[in-house]
Order: structure tokens, then sequence, then C-alpha cells
């Protein structure tokens, strides 16, 4: 039998997706490069906003008519498992807290297959390792809280296992990832900086990079994380999602930090680590947005000024008690705002990186680009498209030729 995991959404999902492949493959089945070669499509699902979820309700309603068998994991099985069941009523519906059952639901509907395949080919460079699920949030907007629950930490010996398992393959990047990457441990007695320092202990030449966290969950971890960030198998990148620059909007978020604290993070962070590539997320035409809270966004980035901003308007989802709230922002005005913030973040963008031109560095080659490229991740894990071919996984050193908003130019000094 045929099969195909299609993963939409974050890394962890990502992450979660590949697992789920090696599971069909201890099945027997034969993994296919995509849906449409399949008996059975995996859809691994997100429902974060709605664009997203309308989008794979289409594609599953394509492969559907198309004679496919449907299984649903990942978030929307949690939050719309009667509507996917209502519009598809063969379909098999796998919760992500449910996924330890997979194999055994997989083998029940479809039982196994003869086990003669093998995995499609990969470079196997990056590793995404989960390190736990739900998470301890209460986002007023967020309906992710509410597919995944509360904060499972998965134990540190098991996430370091999963480490060297996948260094010993071959990966040289790994993918550290979670809802909440900050709030790791809280539930177990442990934290993220005692498990990045298990995890740098695995003996290897490898880069980690850690995932999403929250100003509020990264508080109580601060000074030891920035401090564990000193490691060299570490990347220079903290996402740290703000999401407004108003303190009454974080509020009505329900957040738990202000953006004074925010700022200060990220100063702490660049004291220590002047090469920090900042990440940040922002929230436009949230309930009750007024000019002047865009306004402290827009202020905000520029005073911050982070390499990377992701602009996301509001959308309204089910459950959550934003939906719910007074002070709907119109579309217009929220993407007016969208267009606002996303212009200046290329701006920002532009000019930090054009500043690295002529700049020697070390990289890592990490996948194949188009048309003939590659892309390579230097320490802060800044994307650089070199034009010679190189091998992958490889150290490499690169000169720096030029930049665009999201990327650096560069051609390799050797290697």
């Amino acid at each position: 039998m045929r099969v195909c995991v299609e993963t939409y959404g974050c890394t962890m999902n990502q992450g979660e997706g590949l697992a789920l492949e090696q599971s069909l493959f201890r099945l027997g089945y034969e993994l296919v490069n995509s849906c449409e070669e399949a008996d059975v499509a995996v859809i691994n699902t997100c429902v974060v906003i709605q664009a997203t979820e309308l989008k794979i309700l289409k594609r599953m309603k394509a492969l559907s008519e198309a004679g496919k068998e449907l299984v649903v994991t990942g978030c929307m099985a949690s939050v719309m498992r009667e509507e996917v069941l209502r519009r598809f009523p063969r379909a098999l519906v796998i919760a992500p807290l449910d996924y330890e059952d997979f194999e055994d639901e997989l083998k029940k509907r479809f039982g196994t297959g003869r086990g003669l395949h093998f995995p499609r080919p990969g470079s196997g460079v990056t590793a995404i390792v989960p390190i736990a699920q739900g998470c301890l949030g209460v986002c007023s907007y967020c309906i992710t809280r509410l597919a995944r629950g509360t904060l499972q930490s998965y134990p540190p010996g098991r996430v370091v296992n999963s480490v060297r398992r996948a260094v010993e393959a071959g990966s040289k990047e790994v993918l550290l990832t979670a809802q909440d990457t900050g709030c790791y441990g809280v539930d177990i007695g442990t934290d993220l900086a005692a498990l990045l320092r298990m995890v740098v202990d695995v003996p290897g030449e490898f880069r980690v990079r850690v995932g999403m966290m929250n100003p509020d969950s990264l508080r109580d971890v601060l000074h030891p994380l920035v401090l564990a960030y000193c490691d060299p198998k570490v990347y220079k990148f903290l996402h740290l999602p703000v999401q407004t620059g108003s303190d009454r909007l974080l509020d009505s978020m329900g957040r738990g930090y202000t953006v004074e604290e925010f700022e200060g993070q990220v100063a702490e962070f660049r004291k220590e680590h002047p090469r920090l590539t900042v990440s940040t997320d922002v929230i436009t035409g949230f309930p009750g947005e007024r000019e002047e809270d865009h306004k402290a966004t827009v202020e905000l980035v520029g005073r911050v000024r982070p390499n990377i901003v992701n602009v996301t308007r509001f959308s309204s989802r089910p459950g959550t008690s934003a939906a719910l709230m007074g002070g709907q922002v119109v579309s217009r005005i929220a993407k007016e705002r969208s267009r606002e913030l996303a212009k200046l973040r290329f701006e920002v963008a532009a000019e930090k990186n054009a500043g690295r031109k002529g700049e020697t560095l070390q990289a890592l080659v990490t996948e194949q680009g188009k048309t003939a490229t590659m892309i390579c991740r230097d320490d802060s894990y800044t994307p650089v498209v070199v034009r010679d071919q190189l091998p992958m996984g490889a150290r490499v050193r690169l000169l720096v030729t030029g930049s665009t908003a999201t990327h650096l130019f560069a051609r390799a000094v050797d290697f």
C-alpha cells in the first residue's frame, strides 16, 4: 500500500510529520512523494489561521473525491474532529495526544504492508526534535493550545537520545521545537537551559537551533539560557514573539508580559551575543486595536530592529475568547497595517544584511536551493545562497557578495 504524509504549519508539526512517516515505514507501507500517487493520504493539519484551515479542507475534499483514503492528524484532528468526520465520514482522525496509538489505528484500518519498501531519499542534514507537547499559555486568540493541551515536557534523556540518534545517522543540524520551548521542563523539574547543556554535550559536529519561546516563559530562564547560547554548537538565533507594541493589547491577548520586558530580554541576549538573529511575530487587527496601538508596534519594530518579523492579520478562531471580543477591526484596516509593518520589516532587514557585504563567515550547507544554488546557514542561522555546488552537511568558508532582505549571497572561499 502506498502512503504519503502531507504536513502543514509549524516546525513542531513538521517534526511530527517525519515521525509519522517513520511509523508508516515500520508498518511496511510504501512512502511516495505526493498524495496523488498514494492510496492513503495522511494530512497533518494546522488551524492557526482560518485561511490555512480552508486550504486544507479544500485539499482533503479533492483527495477524497479522487478516491484516496484520508487519515487526518495535527491540530484539526483535536479541535475540529466532528466537523472533519461530518465532511469525510470515512476518514481516520488521530489527534496529536493520541499519536502513541497511531500505528495500532492504521494497522486496524489498513493492515500492514510487505515491509519491502524504503523511505524516500533525503539529505538527512536537518533533524527536527520535539521537546514537549502543549504549553502553559492562556493567549486569548490561540486555538493551538486548545488542540495541544497543557504542557507535557518530554524527559531530557528521551530528547538527548533523539538528538544522539540523529547525529549518529548523519544529521548536522538539530531543530529543537515545541509550542513554547521556553516553558520546557516546568512540569518535570528542569528547564530549557539545562536541556540545551545536555544536548550540546552529545558527541559530534552539529548545530542546534532553539525554537520559538514566549517572553513570559523566558523570564525565569533568561540568564542561564543566555549563557547556554555561548556554546559554539548553538545557533545565535532567538525567536521571541512580541505580537504587539501595546501593553493594553498584550493584556487583552493574555500574553503575560510587557513591551518593556520583551525589549529587555532582547537586549540581554544581544549584550552577550551581538550577532544574534532576532525573529519576532506581530498580529495586526487584533480586536480593539486602535491607531495608536498600531503606531506603538511600528515604533517597537523600529527600536528593536529584528532581523525577521512575521506579520499576521488577526484570524478569529472558534472556541477562543478573542473570537467573542468587541471592537473587531475591519479587514481593510488590518490589511493596511499589515502592509506598513511588512514594508518596515523588509527595510530594516535589507539594511542589516547589506552591512554584511565583504564579510567572511563560516556556514553549514543545509539544502539544495533553486536554479543550481545551495542554501547554507551561518552561526546566526542567516540563510546564505551560494552558486557553488557544495557537499551537503559540510562546514564551509564563504565571502558575502551581496544580500536581500531575506538572505545573503556568497561564494565559497574554501571547503
